[in-house]
């Protein structure tokens, strides 16, 4: 063999360094020749491996399973070369947005579902012939489950006269979560990602995203958030503080028994505050106080009140035999 090899060097007329050159420019004119026809389109049948994700109340939000995808298309030998000679592939995660369910834990995908996600099969430089699989078969084992209600976390500062009207309201307003039962039971609420707006003067809107929970996964990451905001004016007033639904032998005495009354409505003004405006001590309250001290009601403030505070915040309540 070493005879025929230095026969046919002679024959080139090459010694040993001639020869490393000679296989270095064989070596680079064969990597031009690869890069070349690699960066050329061919339409070959090229296979995918999918597992699908999706989100189906009660299920895996993963399925347990995947599926080749096998479609002609029209792209570079490069692709074609990852897609169908490429060792150890690792799966594509698909995540559609509805399935087919079949039976029990088996939902499917049909090729015409496939036509809207075969750039996130097969890349966005493919050409889609067609499909040669018909009908994708995934399971999507159960999943213990509960619903919840999520609980915002806000901070919210405002500019001079402004507040809120009504409570940040958040949608969905409960989630459904997913995991396993030793977890779930010890949840009764997510909560939301802190949500920090400052010197607020018109109503505001976004997206929060919830906080994660280990090992807990949600049928929503984030809730639509809105706070009404309005500009208020300050009203305030002296009154008479009574008594209401004190039984006809009983006399219930309040201390004090006037207050001072800051009224917030919304501004401007298309009424006037009642004279007659009624501020009370429920007796129910004072009977399932531990201590005797109440907070005043009132049920005939005007539309557009945004709310009141009293002084005193609360007070003295005691009962006496008529």
């Amino acid at each position: 063999m070493k005879r025929l090899l230095d026969k046919f060097l002679s024959m080139l007329h090459l010694d040993g360094r001639d020869w490393a050159v000679f296989l270095t420019a064989l070596l680079l004119a064969f990597s031009i020749w690869l890069i070349h026809n690699l960066s050329l389109n061919y339409t070959e049948f090229v296979k995918v491996p999918v597992v699908a994700k999706c989100n189906i109340e009660g299920h895996s939000a993963v399925s347990s399973n995947k599926c080749d995808v096998v479609a002609r298309c029209r792209t570079s030998g490069f692709n074609i070369f990852m897609a169908n000679y490429s060792l150890n592939r690792t799966p594509k995660e698909i995540l559609f947005e509805s399935m087919h369910h079949k039976s029990g834990e088996i939902y499917y995908v049909t090729s015409a579902d496939l036509n809207e996600y075969v750039h996130l099969i097969y890349g966005d430089i493919v050409s889609l012939d067609y499909f040669v699989s018909d009908t994708l078969f995934f399971r999507f084992p159960y999943e213990a489950n509960r619903r919840v209600p999520v609980s915002p976390v806000a901070v919210f500062s405002y500019e001079p006269q402004y507040t809120s009207r009504g409570d940040l309201q958040v949608e969905p307003d409960s989630v459904t979560i997913y995991g396993e039962p030793l977890h779930l039971e010890n949840i009764d609420r997510v909560y939301t990602e802190a949500i920090k707006l400052g010197a607020l003067n018109t109503s505001t809107h976004g997206i929060a995203r919830i906080e994660k929970i280990k090992g807990i996964r949600f049928s929503e990451e984030s809730v639509r958030y809105s706070l009404n905001v309005t500009r208020y004016v300050e009203i305030q007033k002296r009154v008479k503080v009574t008594g209401r639904n004190v039984p006809g032998d009983k006399e219930l005495m309040i201390y004090p028994s006037s207050a001072l009354v800051r009224i917030k409505a919304v501004f401007p003004l298309s009424y006037t505050m009642d004279e007659n405006l009624s501020f009370y001590i429920d007796y129910n309250d004072f009977q399932s106080s531990l201590t005797g001290k109440c907070m005043l009601k009132s049920d005939n403030l005007p539309e557009g009140v945004i709310g009141f505070e009293t002084e005193p915040g609360v007070f003295d309540c005691f009962v006496d035999e008529k």
